[in-house]
């Protein structure tokens, strides 16, 4: 008997089961592409019901307390040595995942405890449980860093109690890995290779676990609530162009449409660029990159530059501002790696999740709406202004160009005046994101004043549905798919050809190939993407005209769901 499962939204009737699986659980899909192979599941969580809960002495509690900060310090040394192993978005999460082990309010709290008595073990998960409760009522961003702080107090209560740390499984063969949630931490040190599938029970499509598998190239279903209803051992597969799971599938059927995605995938390693529709319409195909080793990574994909150049690696875990130099010598590493092409340098965006030890971070009843991307100019603006000298100096010399350098979280035509003025001052290009619905809605007065935009389709969708990016519940509200959405990139879109000045979309979004079209046919004239996507969205464009991108967008606009628009796209591109 087939069971059909599903959780953000149905597969349509006459595709439902294409592959004759037993079970088929749906989500909402993240990376695309099929895999099929044996499905595996992380082992439990490390349990707490056996630790000793035995009062510790009242002198013996200065060296318990020593204890618990040792093996804080040994998580958060083996995290950031596995970020000094990877990049771009994978080191960054690993660098911020190892700041929760050196937190000093969480370790402040259970070094409380331990004082009360509390073993260090115990005192660690009373900690956890204080802030997890904090940051959940925070909710947006703040409540993305949940799933960390469990993934860091799983780690340090392993390490106290002299037991394996805690992680996912590595399987022998090529395989299918379906869990309820992964740290980032985990998904950062998968093994392409090995894990060739994922799909978790939990996540949204913007969360940093979706973002490190775009970055891997596995492809991906996030917030399938079902998955439980297929059984670990058993044969499976994810699609993640449909956003669903299936077990024991029919293996003549399932073989015909491995080889059928074998074959795409040759067809879409072999692209080379440029990007442009298959009318000639030109859309430049970019790379998301966050410091000189993704940089150089990504320069080997087929992209004409770089459309995002995240640089809060460079201030992240430092207890003071990194100088001038220091900061000319990382942004010089990202601008050489693309000698003469375009190189898009986003400013600062730290603030909410991603605080900085060098200023004084007051409590926010609400970090994602608050003090965060250039608002901290307001009390900070050396910080800003040592960066644009560092982006100036960084971009004197032989064979470079100046950069193109954009502002988070800007609301408002004069906020986007005052930067653009800054910029200018350094003889670099300003532009600014569109992150905020005010900004799409300003979009003509915005760019009077600069000379390009880029959409984050992430926190566009975040604050346009009123819906925490990282809630499974609220998944479908975060599409970027979401009509509201694709109505708001069209009014930037129109603003851009009015202006003639360039729109682009460096989040998540530029990744999809079928969303790809549709952006480009609401007025997008670039997309930045993982390195690993850009030759996907790139083959897909070549498919289809310009006019075909139009008819595509103009259906998912008059669509009512994410669902009906991804459909309604597919079919109008034939």
């Amino acid at each position: 008997m087939i069971q059909v499962s599903t959780n953000a939204q149905a597969p349509n009737a006459p595709d439902a089961n294409p592959f004759g699986a037993e079970v088929i659980v749906t989500g909402v899909p993240v990376v695309g592409g099929l895999a099929y192979g044996r499905i595996v599941k992380p082992g439990a969580r490390p349990g707490f019901g056996d630790i000793d809960a035995t009062e510790i002495a009242e002198s013996l509690r200065p060296a318990e307390s020593e204890r618990f900060a040792a093996a804080a310090g040994v998580v958060a040394d083996r995290l950031t040595e596995r970020a000094s192993r990877n990049s771009g978005v994978a080191a960054e999460v690993l660098i911020a995942t190892a700041a929760l082990a050196r937190d000093r309010g969480w370790i402040g709290a259970a070094n409380k405890a331990i004082s009360g008595g509390a073993p260090a073990a115990l005192a660690a998960i009373a900690a956890t449980d204080q802030f997890v409760e904090v940051f959940t009522n925070l909710g947006g961003l703040m409540a993305e860093r949940v799933t960390d702080l469990k993934d860091v107090r799983d780690r340090v209560v392993a390490e106290l109690l002299g037991v394996a740390e805690p992680g996912i499984p590595v399987p022998d063969e090529p395989s299918i890995l379906l869990a309820d949630d992964l740290a980032p931490a985990d998904t950062a040190e998968l093994d392409p290779t090995k894990v060739i599938g994922l799909a978790m029970r939990l996540g949204g499509p913007s969360s940093h676990t979706s973002i490190i598998a775009r970055q891997l190239g596995i492809p991906c279903v996030v917030a399938a609530g079902a998955l439980g209803d297929i059984d670990s051992g058993a044969m499976g597969y994810v699609d993640g162009d449909l956003g669903t799971v299936g077990s024991s599938p029919d293996p003549e059927l399932i073989s015909v449409a491995v080889a059928q995605a074998h074959a795409r995938a040759k067809e879409i390693a072999g692209w080379r660029g440029p990007g442009r529709t298959s009318d000639g319409h030109p859309v430049a195909i970019l790379a998301n990159v966050a410091d000189g080793s993704s940089a150089r990574e990504g320069a080997r994909a087929p992209v004409e530059g770089v459309g995002l150049f995240r640089t809060e690696l460079a201030f992240l875990e430092r207890a003071d501002e990194p100088s001038v130099a220091e900061q000319v010598a990382l942004y010089r590493e990202v601008i050489d790696a693309f000698p003469g092409r375009k190189v898009v340098i986003r400013t600062l965006d730290a603030g909410s999740d991603k605080p900085l030890k060098f200023v004084n971070n007051t409590e926010e009843p609400n970090p994602a709406m608050g003090v965060r991307g250039n608002r901290i100019v307001k009390s900070y603006p050396e910080i800003r202004d040592n960066q644009l000298r560092a982006l100036g100096e960084a971009a004197k010399g032989d064979g470079r160009s100046a950069p193109w350098v954009m502002a988070p979280m800007i609301a408002t035509v004069d906020e986007a005046r005052e930067f653009a003025g800054a910029v200018r001052l350094q003889g670099l290009i300003p532009g600014v994101m569109v992150e905020v619905p005010s900004a799409a809605l300003l979009a003509d007065g915005i760019l009077a004043e600069v000379d390009f935009v880029s959409i984050g389709t992430n926190d566009l969708a975040q604050y346009t549905m009123a819906a925490d990016r990282m809630s499974p519940e609220l998944a479908e509200l975060t599409d970027p798919w979401q009509p509201a959405v694709l109505a708001l990139i069209a009014k930037v879109g129109e603003a851009g050809q009015r202006a003639n000045k360039p729109v682009g979309v460096c989040g998540e979004a530029a990744a999809d190939p079928l969303l790809a079209c549709v952006l480009v046919g609401l007025g997008v004239t670039s997309l930045s993407t993982a390195p690993a996507a850009a030759a996907a969205v790139g083959l897909q464009l070549g498919e289809v005209t310009l006019q075909q991108c139009r008819n595509a967008a103009a259906a998912a606009l008059n669509a009512v769901s994410p669902a009906q628009a991804r459909d309604d796209a597919r079919t109008k591109l034939g």
